[in-house]
This record gives structure tokens, C-alpha cells and sequence, in this order.
């Protein structure tokens, strides 16, 4: 086994510690009753109580929380309703049209997911100080694990600030008031503080000891992906800021591009040299990312013999598949599912690769027809699009055997990212910049077939930057984000019309307005 996935596991073993024990014991110990000989003392005993913060990420790659709401609400993918099923009361459909509500069940989860983060945070950098000040641990101690929480609360912060824009700043655990929404500007500013002020107490290895775990190079990830929306959530731009903090990773020379695109997205991928911050996914002790059983159609089970059989649901628009070129390698090969490519497409066959499989859900004069294909164009969005219809996610890895959840690990932040923020700092400030020519340059050409590779750009344009972050970055979670900054988030495309910018940012769910009267709607929800 190699040396950073036995990392991975004991590592997952000890979120897992925790994490179980927090959901068995309901007998909580209040506030008043916590005493030094509650808490954890030695440095495995606190790593080990980090746990519950980093199974907070977990929620990440499944169905129905942020991420769907991020991609759905993006073109890059649409889950149609095919007939009796996906329809799910229309919340993938407004998801896909821009017309989603307060009451949404994906906004609310994405709320409740990401708070649930900052809360947890927030709980054990109370508990952290308090074995500060009664003296039990020493503050040097202490430092870099607080560090290391307040930095993953910028991270779920991050994603708070990009998706709802508003929203209330809760650090201080032992305050059970009621918190009021601040402005957008005011919690890119405290997420620029608590990076900064974090940063130099976390640890600059990147190895098996701060695997999955927030480091130096992780905020500075962070902070990058901050500074290259800034115009977004403040007005102001900050593209200098953005390269800064790209170079600080870049200089380390501790990270680089994988030579093939898909071992960054293999089953066992812990060994990425382009992984900057992951969450270590585990078919069985980590569970949380079960795209096997989102976008693959029901008889792929005879493709990938998985332990269950999936939905039938996520899928890529046609125009957004057709924006790879054939010699691109991360597009795949039509009908071939022994080669990877991010997206499964054409016709489909049993794990021997040669055997069609067949859709018994319909007969030979059906419109859908019996032999499963996968065609990129979708005869429509509802009420009864065609099973087979939308080209699938093949982007990571279907180990044969796979069971609903998954084990390869998600990169929130890779290098290859790193390198195209930068050039798109860089073009920002002077669109004929060398540098970023030659950084884009680099990510095509690893996506190049060796035998006919793809053409380098002779220039950057708004167009060919933000079609080659959608080709690197196909289901990553960033495609609403790209498309916000580079301002075409509100443009038709496929089965959607054009839509204005009170779109461009989630509602405040309904069930948390109620709850709160301090907190305040977005404009035009």
C-alpha cells in the first residue's frame, strides 16, 4: 500500500473515532459542566477531535446540497425528468431554468451543511481556548490546530459568500443570540482575515501527515479562488493579490501536473502530485460521494457491476460536450467505456466491453430504443426525456465492483487550477500577457492526444479562457463560478432562457428566515 493512502486511512480512521462517538452519545456535556479533564491533551487526542470538523465536508459530493445546486444551476449539467422519474417537484428544473425559490430543498441543505461546518468549527476553537486559559495546554500547543479549524471555517465560509452572497458571521460559539446578516463585502473581508491571520501557523508539509487536512498551501488556494472573484462579492478587483497568492504555491515546487489528466480522479488517487486539498472519500468508512448512482443509467450496473443499481439521473448538455474537440483526451471515446474520458457517451456495453447492454424499461419501436446510448442531445428537459438520452460523467473513476459511495478522493483545490488562475490574473491586467498564454498552454497540452495533439493558443480571449476552465474543470464545482466572473451566467442556453443577476446568487432559504427574524432575503426572491 502506498505510503500516503495508508495516511488517508488512519487518518479517516481518526475522523471516524469521533465522528461515531459524536453521533451515539446524545448526553452532551453543557458549557457549565466542561472541565479540563474533558477535553483532549495530547496531540493525537487532538487531531482525533478534528475529526468532526473534517466529516463536515462529507456532505460535498452527494445528491441534493451544494454541489447540485452549483452544477445544475451551471451548463454543464441538467438532471431531466424522464418521465416518472426526477421530477421531484420541479426543483431540478427551476435548478436548470434560474428560477428557483427560498423553499428549495438544495438551498436549504447547502445551508444547513455549510453552517453545520462553521459550527463545529466554531465548537472546537471554543474548546481549544478554553484549555488555553485554564492552563492545561500550552498556547504554542494550541495555535496550530485553531489555525488549522479557523481556516476551515474561511473554506466553508468561501462557499457561503460565493453561493449566498449575505449571510450572518458566526465565530463565537458560546453566542447563542440570534446572528444578523452582514453585507458581502464585510465576509470577504473576514475570510481574507482569517486566512491571512491562520496562514502562518499551519504547516508547510505536504505529505501523509496533513493529508486531507488544511495547510499553508490550502489557504493560500483559498485565498487565491477569494482574490479572483473579488470583483464579484466587493466590486474592487484584486488580480495582483490572486497571482500572489497562486505564486506562493507555485514557488514551493512541491506541486505539479499529473502527465495523465484522469489519475487526479482514480479510485485510489491519494498520491495526486496536483492534490492540494482533498476530502479523503471511503466506499465504506467515508461515504458521502455517490455519483456512480447519480448519472449512470439504470442498466450501467452491467457496465461497472456495481453493488446497486443507479438512478439514471445527471447528465452534460450538447453543447457543452460539443465543446471539446475529439483529439482532446478529456473528452473520452465515443462507445468505448475502457477508455476514460469525463464523459460517458455513445453506445454502452457489459464489463467485457463487446456485449450491448439493453434497456428492458422499453421495446424495439420505442423512440428510446433497446440498446442503451448515450447520445449528447437531450429530445427535451421534461416531462419525458428519453432514458438514454445525455452523454453520462466518466470523470472519475468506475472501479468494476463499485459500491454506491465511492472512494476516490475529491480535490477541492489542484494545481492545474492554481496555474489557470494565474494566467487569468494575469490576462486580466494585459490580455497579450506571455506568462498566461504559456500557463494555458500547458494544461492543453496535457490534454492532448500524443498522436494528434491539440493546437496552443496563439491568445487569450474571454471565450477560449472560460472554455478551457469548463473542459479542465468539468464537475468540479466550479462552472456557476466561472460563469458569474466572467459575467455570462445570465445568457440562454440550452432549455434555458436569459436570466437577470438576482439569479447570479442562491435565496436565503425560507426555513432559516423564519427561524431568524435578523437575517434578510437577497434582492429579488
Amino acid at each position: 500500500m502506498k505510503k500516503t493512502y495508508l495516511s488517508k486511512i488512519l487518518f479517516v480512521g481518526l475522523l471516524l473515532m469521533t465522528f461515531n462517538q459524536s453521533c451515539t452519545n446524545l448526553d452532551e456535556d453543557l458549557f457549565s459542566q466542561v472541565s479540563a479533564d474533558n477535553f483532549f491533551k495530547s496531540p493525537d487526542e487532538f487531531i482525533s477531535a478534528l475529526g468532526a470538523a473534517y466529516t463536515s465536508l462529507y456532505f460535498f459530493a452527494g445528491h441534493n446540497s451544494y454541489l447540485s445546486g452549483q452544477e445544475v444551476s451551471s451548463d454543464e449539467i441538467v438532471i431531466p425528468q424522464r418521465g416518472g422519474d426526477w421530477f421531484d417537484g420541479g426543483i431540478w428544473l427551476r435548478t436548470a431554468t434560474h428560477t428557483y425559490t427560498p423553499n428549495e430543498d438544495f438551498v436549504n441543505n447547502a445551508w444547513n451543511d455549510l453552517f453545520a461546518g462553521v459550527n463545529t468549527a466554531n465548537r472546537l476553537i471554543f474548546q481549544f481556548n478554553k484549555l488555553v486559559a485554564d492552563g492545561s495546554v500550552p498556547q504554542a500547543q494550541a495555535d496550530s490546530f485553531i489555525a488549522e479549524l479557523r481556516t476551515l471555517r474561511a473554506l466553508f465560509y468561501y462557499y457561503l459568500i460565493d453561493s449566498f452572497a449575505n449571510v450572518p458571521i458566526v465565530d463565537d460559539f458560546a453566542n447563542v443570540d440570534p446572528p444578523a446578516t452582514k453585507s458581502r463585502a464585510e465576509v470577504f473581508s473576514f475570510i481574507e482575515s482569517e486566512l491571512q491571520e491562520s496562514a502562518p501557523s499551519l504547516s508547510r508539509a505536504v505529505d501523509g501527515t496533513t493529508y486531507g487536512r488544511m495547510q499553508f498551501y490550502a489557504a493560500q488556494a483559498i485565498l487565491a479562488k477569494l482574490y479572483l472573484n473579488a470583483e464579484v462579492y466587493t466590486g474592487t478587483a484584486q488580480w495582483d493579490k490572486a497571482i500572489a497568492a497562486c505564486n506562493e504555491i507555485i514557488n514551493s515546487g512541491l506541486y505539479s501536473l499529473e502527465s495523465n489528466y484522469f489519475s487526479n480522479f482514480n479510485s485510489d488517487n491519494g498520491n495526486s502530485k496536483e492534490r492540494i486539498l482533498a476530502i479523503p472519500y471511503d466506499e465504506i468508512f467515508a461515504k458521502g460521494f455517490n455519483l456512480v448512482q447519480m448519472t449512470l443509467h439504470y442498466v450501467s450496473q452491467q457496465t461497472f457491476n456495481t453493488a446497486e443499481q443507479p438512478w439514471n439521473g445527471y447528465c452534460s448538455l450538447q453543447e457543452f460536450y460539443n465543446s471539446y474537440e475529439d483529439k482532446d483526451v478529456r473528452k473520452g471515446v465515443w462507445g468505448n467505456q475502457q477508455i476514460r474520458g469525463n464523459f460517458l457517451a455513445g453506445p454502452q456495453f457489459q464489463s467485457d466491453g463487446v456485449t450491448p447492454i439493453t434497456d428492458p424499461g422499453v421495446e424495439d419501436n420505442d423512440p428510446d430504443g433497446p440498446e442503451i446510448i448515450f447520445t449528447p442531445e437531450l429530445n427535451e428537459l421534461f416531462p419525458n426525456t428519453l432514458r438514454q438520452a445525455g452523454v453520462r460523467v466518466g470523470k472519475y473513476e468506475f472501479s468494476l465492483g463499485s459500491l454506491r459511495d465511492l472512494s476516490n478522493d475529491w480535490s477541492l483545490f489542484r494545481y492545474a487550477d492554481i496555474l489557470m488562475m494565474k494566467a487569468e490574473a494575469l490576462w486580466r491586467k494585459n490580455p497579450a500577457d506571455a506568462e498566461a498564454l504559456e500557463l494555458v498552454n500547458q494544461i492543453r497540452r496535457r490534454a492532448s492526444n500524443p498522436n494528434d495533439p491539440l493546437a496552443d493558443y496563439t491568445e487569450l480571449t474571454a471565450e477560449n479562457l472560460l472554455a478551457e476552465r469548463g473542459r479542465e474543470f468539468f464537475y468540479e464545482g466550479w462552472r456557476r463560478n466561472d460563469q458569474i466572473r466572467f459575467g455570462v451566467f445570465g445568457d440562454p442556453w440550452e432549455f434555458k432562457p436569459a436570466t437577470n443577476p438576482d439569479q447570479w446568487i442562491w435565496p436565503i432559504p425560507q426555513s432559516q428566515l423564519d427561524a431568524n427574524p435578523n437575517l434578510v432575503q437577497n434582492p429579488g426572491y
